[in-house]
């Protein structure tokens, strides 16, 4: 009777591990995905910097999700753990401290470092939740099919909150775009094309319901969002990573996938540092300055250049005193979030070295460890996913700064990717 009571309760005990470890892993995805600020209205909030999770009650969840993530999974996964340990990571995160302690705003740099380095801690953790792939599709088919729920809920019961309006402070030309639970369209389109990639997964994982309806539901937001450039990259980035599947060779992939980034980047902030890329720019039939982010750019650039080798700080140029004391006829300055482009914002916070090391680490490495995972047997549809949401993710970013964006959604869910690839390249993963 007593063994069979002893069996009774660590039969109990694994249960409540699963319960509390698929909690952590769906909560934490949508805290990430939805935030604590939804639905805001546009018409009473100057939003240069909304979803930041500047507050206090954020810093303080993805401080405590570090400790219960880090809780629920180092004890069993430490050799997972110790791969982060590489010299890309640790260089990267030497300079990263760097930027934050040569910051010209030192205490601005420090703060947004917090919440980021608690968010990269709770991405690096989460893929050692689920103990079997059966287990992670189950609980990204809630996860995303919540955030999907709340955004439709948002649009019959407050579509005020849910759509741009013609009455919005900031862009009032966006009205009628819907936007969800976020705070301006191209936000809401990035993450409708993520979905859509993870409703792909789920479906090729064999929950064929939930996987067609997340499909379906984040294609008709992502329509009617009208983020052109998300839909734009989401059809590039679905062609390119079937393309891939059927290349073997690393170079070709690499060819094949970085040079539309490469030409991406020549054609927008590249128009400003030549004449030459501009005449081409001038001939194409669609806007290269993506709606007047010219001027933006060459701000930057301007800014840039007596900073090339450290930059800034860390997440120190905009919104700071950096652009707060600029000359006549540029006081526009002080009402930009960032430059529309994650690597200047990058080389404006960490300068040129900076830059480097998070090409090498965000966007060479990933495709390396996708050969590894591929070569060796982890290529099926959790890989797959996550290529294409690092895929979308470094094309996006030459039209959005979202890099190292602290809990920002698609920095979050980007990162995941990234590091999601990187232990797929060193173990197997169980069914």
């Amino acid at each position: 009777m007593s063994e069979a009571s002893a069996l009774l309760g660590v039969l109990r005990r694994q249960q409540v591990m699963v319960v509390l470890r698929a909690a952590t892993f769906i909560g934490t995805l949508l805290l990430v995905w939805i935030s604590l600020r939804p639905f805001q209205s546009l018409a009473e909030l100057d939003l240069t910097d909304a979803s930041s999770g500047n507050d206090t009650m954020t810093y303080a969840l993805f401080g405590g999700l570090a400790v219960l993530t880090g809780l629920l999974t180092i004890s069993e996964n430490r050799k997972g753990f110790a791969t982060l340990r590489s010299p890309g990571f640790l260089i990267f995160g030497g300079w990263i401290l760097v930027s934050v302690v040569l910051s010209t705003d030192i205490a601005t740099s420090v703060k947004r470092f917090a919440l980021t380095a608690a968010a990269a801690a709770v991405a690096s953790m989460l893929f050692f939740l689920p103990r079997s792939q059966s287990e992670m599709v189950r609980w990204f088919s809630i996860a995303v099919l919540g955030l999907l729920a709340i955004c439709y809920l948002g649009l019959v019961f407050a579509p005020n909150l849910s759509i741009h309006l013609a009455t919005d402070l900031q862009e009032p030309l966006l009205a009628g775009d819907w936007r969800g639970v976020y705070g301006h369209k191209n936000v809401a389109a990035a993450m409708m094309a993520i979905m859509l990639f993870l409703g792909i997964y789920i479906v090729r994982s064999g929950l064929y319901l939930a996987g067609s309806a997340t499909m379906a539901m984040a294609v008709i937001f992502l329509i009617n969002a009208r983020g052109k450039s998300a839909l734009a990259l989401c059809v590039v980035v679905l062609v390119l990573s079937s393309v891939t599947a059927l290349i073997r060779s690393f170079w070709l992939r690499a060819i094949a996938l970085l040079s539309p980034l490469l030409i991406l980047n020549m054609l927008s902030v590249g128009t400003v540092m030549s004449d030459h890329l501009a005449a081409i720019a001038r001939m194409l039939p669609f806007d290269t300055s993506f709606t007047g982010r010219t001027e933006i750019w060459e701000f930057a650039l301007q800014s840039l250049r007596p900073r090339l080798p450290l930059g800034y700080g860390f997440a120190a140029f905009w919104g700071t005193g950096a652009t707060r004391s600029t000359e006549a006829g540029m006081e526009w300055t002080a009402t930009v979030a960032h430059s529309h482009n994650g690597y200047l914002d990058t080389a404006l916070a960490m300068g040129l070295p900076g830059l480097m090391l998070l090409i090498a680490v965000l966007v060479i490495a990933p495709l390396r460890n996708f050969q590894l995972a591929d070569r060796g047997g982890n290529n099926g549809p959790l890989t797959m996913a996550l290529l294409r949401i690092w895929l979308f993710g470094i094309y996006l970013a030459g039209f959005e700064s979202f890099y190292l964006d602290r809990a920002d959604p698609i920095w979050f869910t980007f990162l995941t990717a990234v590091l999601g690839m990187h232990y797929l390249a060193r173990f197997r993963t169980a069914a």
